[in-house]
C-alpha cells in the first residue's frame, strides 16, 4: 500500500520505528522484536539503519523490510540515506527493495560519519528525492522535518524553506524528530502552513524510560528539554521502574495534547523496545480509533 493513500483514508496514521540490531548482534533479535509488536494495529513500521549506513546495515534494513512485508500486516517504509551514496549505488537499493515488494521509502541524507569519506553524489534529501522519483515515479517518499530547526541550519526559517524543496521534489508527507516541547511542534506546523508546505505531519515522539537516553539524545538531535520533563528526569533518575513508569506517561500526555491538537500522525520511536510500545499503544489506542471513526 502507498503510505500517502492511507493519509487519505485516515484523520490520525500511526507508526512504529524500528531499527537493525549492531553489527556485532545477530539479526534474530529484532525479529523477536517485530514479534512483540505484531498484535498493535500500526499504519506503517519503518525501518532504519545507523549513521553513515554502511552498505551492512543497508542490507539489513531491506532484509527487515521484506520480512516485515511477508510475515506481517504492517506496511514496511525502508529509510535510504545518500551519504557516501552514488547515483548507482541508490538506483540498486531501491531495485532491492522493489523485488521486496517494498514501495515506501523515508528519503534522508544521513548522519555524517567520520568514517564514511566516499564522496556523495546527493548532498541534500531534496536531491536524493528527485532522483528517486526520476528512478521510479510510482514509488511513495516520506521525508524528515525538525520542529527544532535542523543542526546545520541557521534559522527555522531557513529550514523550512529547504523543506519547501523535499517536498516539491516529491515527498508526500513528513516524519517529524523526536521532540518533548509540544510548543515547539505547534509553532513549527504554523510556520510549515504559512509557508504553503501542505503535506500532512506526523510527530516524532520518542518515550525517555532510562537516563542513560537524554544525554545520547539530545547530543544526536538537539532536542529542547522543557522544565516539566526535567523535572520528571531529576525526580525518577535514580529508580530504574519509576522512570519507565514516568517516560511512559510523559510520551502518552505528550501523544493525547497532540492528538487533541489535531496532528495529522503519531510516529513512535521504539528503540526496540516492545514493551514499552505495547504500553504505549495501550493508553491511547481508543483515541486513535476515536479519530478515525467514520473514515475506513
Amino acid at each position: 500500500m502507498n503510505i500517502a493513500d492511507l493519509f487519505k483514508q485516515k484523520k490520525v496514521i500511526y507508526s512504529l520505528e524500528v531499527f537493525p540490531p549492531k553489527k556485532t548482534s545477530a539479526l534474530d533479535t529484532v525479529y523477536t522484536t517485530l514479534a512483540g509488536i505484531q498484535d498493535i494495529p500500526a499504519d506503517f513500521v519503518s525501518v532504519t539503519y545507523g549513521a553513515g549506513g554502511s552498505n551492512t546495515q543497508k542490507s539489513k534494513t531491506g532484509e527487515i523490510a521484506g520480512f516485515i512485508k511477508e510475515k506481517y500486516k504492517f506496511e514496511p517504509v525502508a529509510h535510504l540515506t545518500c551519504i557516501g551514496a552514488s547515483r548507482e549505488d541508490i538506483r540498486q537499493t531501491l531495485e532491492e527493495l522493489k523485488t521486496k515488494g517494498i514501495r515506501n521509502v523515508l528519503a534522508l541524507r544521513g548522519d555524517r560519519n567520520p568514517e564514511v569519506t566516499t564522496p556523495s553524489a546527493f548532498r541534500y534529501a531534496s536531491e536524493l528525492t528527485a532522483y528517486i522519483k526520476e528512478l521510479d515515479p510510482e514509488i511513495n517518499i516520506a521525508g524528515a522535518c525538525y520542529p527544532e530547526c535542523h543542526g546545520e541550519c541557521n534559522s527555522l526559517e531557513e529550514d523550512i524553506e529547504h523543506l519547501k524543496e523535499k517536498v516539491a521534489a516529491g515527498a508526500s508527507h513528513l516524519i517529524s524528530q523526536l521532540f518533548f516541547d509540544n510548543d515547539c511542534f505547534y509553532d513549527f506546523r504554523e510556520k510549515v502552513e504559512a509557508a504553503g508546505i501542505q503535506v500532512p505531519i506526523q510527530a516524532g515522539i520518542m518515550p525517555i524510560v532510562n537516563k542513560n537516553q537524554i544525554e545520547k539524545i539530545v547530543t544526536l538531535c538537539g532536542a529542547s528539554l522543557p522544565k516539566r520533563f526535567v523535572r520528571v528526569i531529576n525526580r525518577y533518575a535514580d529508580s530504574p521502574e519509576a522512570l519507565r513508569d514516568a517516560g511512559i506517561a510523559y510520551a502518552t500526555d505528550q501523544i493525547i495534547n497532540l492528538l487533541a491538537s489535531g496532528v495529522r500522525g503519531i510516529h513512535l520511536y521504539t528503540m526496540n523496545n516492545m514493551e514499552i510500545a505495547c504500553r504505549i499503544d495501550a493508553n491511547i489506542r481508543s483515541l486513535i480509533d476515536s479519530a478515525n471513526q467514520g473514515n475506513q
